[in-house]
């Protein structure tokens, strides 16, 4: 059985694949080099981002592709369809990390870590910084799921007050309220922090207009550690050079890397980070977990597979 890995961890992840599957042929190629490979390929280990409808057609033999990570927008989920290929990913390792980001994220906004910071740099003694607190605010969150769900439990330890918004309305064990999309605007206005952790999908695309963000109070905050065709780029850049909202803290953006001289980059009230709330020395461990689970249900037709996606619906 062929296994081919389309990105190349560390010598000693790949070490460590081959001793634990000795009777696997195991490849770890750059899907540009992997032409060699792909002919044979049963299995494909890839991020996500590299698949495209040529590369499914050239791997006669594939039959499953796990993903390594949660987004998939850039997946040729119709080739795969045609070929009924099993696709799986690894959805729920973000959740830690992620959640963690976002309370540090609100901590350091309420807090006002950046100005004490400079005010240390600046040597300056001044107790008039408005530090605020966590407990009693309002954090709506878009897709409580597994990580905006680990999120609205963190939240409540601060004393939060949390309203989750998914597909369904389904309620959640700690939101205090669950809503479906279609009636976010009734919770918009009360919002202190509105986070997003939506993924990219034909339902989320473009979701947050211009009315929402007019909606919100002049001291709210809007995180997103989603996927940044939640709202279109120009009308970001519209509301918060107005200042519509107190302060927006952008993880992903329609075009990444963020170009430099991009407007975001020197903005007072847009913070940007690079596409890292998920990525901690534990991202790669907890991925091979599922894949280890889900080899297993492979090999043995026994059990079941963690994360199937729905390749209709691309989630």
């Amino acid at each position: 059985m062929n296994i081919l890995f389309t990105f190349v961890p560390l010598e000693s992840v790949q070490e460590g694949i081959r001793q634990e599957y000795p009777d696997f042929t195991i490849h770890f190629s750059r899907i540009g080099s992997a032409a060699d490979y792909l002919p044979e390929a049963e299995i494909i280990v890839t991020y996500g981002e590299d698949l495209n409808e040529d590369y499914i057609q050239k791997a006669e033999k594939l039959k499953w592709i796990m993903i390594m990570s949660a987004g998939m927008e850039k997946m040729p989920f119709d080739a795969c369809a045609k070929r009924e290929i099993l696709v799986t990913n690894a959805r729920g390792i973000h959740k830690i990390p992620m959640a963690e980001f976002t309370i540090g994220t609100m901590l350091q906004h309420v807090k006002q870590f950046p100005a004490i910071r400079r005010n240390e740099e600046l040597e300056e003694w001044d107790r008039k910084v408005k530090v605020g607190e966590l407990a009693g605010k309002h954090i709506l969150i878009l897709g409580i799921g597994a990580i905006g769900g680990e999120t609205a439990r963190l939240a409540k330890a601060f004393r939060m007050k949390v309203t989750g918004i998914n597909r369904s309305g389904k309620p959640h064990q700690d939101a205090d309220q669950t809503d479906t999309f279609e009636n976010i605007e009734a919770y918009l206005p009360d919002a202190d922090f509105i986070v997003s952790v939506l993924p990219s999908t034909d339902e989320t695309k473009h979701l947050l207009k211009e009315e929402h963000f007019r909606m919100m109070k002049d001291t709210a905050v809007f995180i997103n550690i989603g996927r940044g065709d939640l709202v279109q780029e120009e009308i970001l850049l519209k509301v918060m050079g107005e200042q519509v909202i107190a302060h927006a803290y952008l993880d992903v953006f329609q075009t990444e890397p963020l170009p430099k001289g991009h407007p975001f980059w020197t903005m007072d009230n847009v913070t940007v980070t690079p596409h890292i709330s998920s990525i901690t020395e534990n991202y790669m461990p907890r991925s091979l977990e599922i894949f280890r689970h889900n080899l297993q249900v492979y090999r043995t037709n026994e059990g079941s597979y963690i994360n199937v996606i729905d390749l209709a619906r691309g989630y």
